[in-house]
């Protein structure tokens, strides 16, 4: 059995609920998935700024629960601490961001990424340049600003999202669409029969690599202990080893 452990890298509690039913939707035989909520952070992730503190957090909370499983998803677009997280655990770690990608090159040519606000174009820039596939994508659809509660987004923007993916496939000529965010979770499943084209779901993309490798990759090298002062015990004992 795959034990696979998903982290919502924000605080918001409603947004790990979604996360938690696509994750476990998306298991497949043989997989036992757990999902959890960032032990601090933010409520929702936006910014550079909020991506750089819920690094940590990411990392706290898989230390939490080191050794309870076999792959990691850390479901939040734009994949923070996952780069850190693969060099201090010993089993593979995905972020739903890289997982969206890959699944929809997979897909189609080109895939469109669209989300519930625009604030958030920044950090996907960033995440799809660290993956090496901009020239893949066919651009970004994004909502208005937002200001309400996370765990809602996917319901109260539904109607707008539907138009963002059908912009993306007519005006933009993306093959495949990535509802792109760990609040959004689930929503693919939902829209895909209004539309042409395949749609993917991060959460689900990472919760099916994470089966797939569990257990293929080899245990890494312990990086050297070294002290960590003034940060949260779980990080202290993840850097004391």
């Amino acid at each position: 059995m795959a034990r696979i452990l998903v982290i919502n890298s924000n605080t918001t509690e409603g947004v790990t609920r979604r996360i938690a039913d696509a994750a476990a939707a998306a298991a497949p035989p043989g997989a036992e998935v757990t999902t959890i909520t960032a032990p601090f952070g933010l409520p929702l992730i936006v910014t550079r700024a909020d991506w750089l503190v819920a690094g940590p957090a990411t990392l706290a909370g898989l230390e939490a629960r080191r050794g309870q499983f076999d792959a990691a998803v850390v479901a939040c677009f734009g994949d923070p601490g996952v780069e850190a997280a693969r060099e201090m655990f010993e089993v593979p770690v995905i972020g739903i961001s890289e997982a969206a990608f890959h699944a929809a090159c997979l897909l189609g040519r080109r895939f469109g990424i669209v989300s519930f606000t625009a604030a958030l174009r920044p950090m996907f820039e960033d995440c799809l340049e660290r993956s090496g596939l901009a020239a893949r994508c066919a651009g970004f659809r994004m909502g208005p600003a937002f200001a309400g509660d996370p765990g809602r987004v996917a319901e109260e923007r539904r109607g707008l999202l539907l138009d963002l993916v059908r912009a993306s496939v007519e005006e933009d000529g993306a093959e495949v669409v990535i509802l792109a965010g760990g609040p959004l979770a689930g929503v693919a499943a939902t829209l895909q029969k209004e539309v042409a084209v395949p749609l993917v779901d991060g959460t689900v993309a990472g919760v099916r690599l994470a089966a797939a490798l569990a257990h293929m990759a080899p245990a890494r090298r312990t990086p050297r202990a070294r002290p960590l002062s003034g940060y949260p015990e779980g990080l202290a004992r993840l850097y004391g080893g």
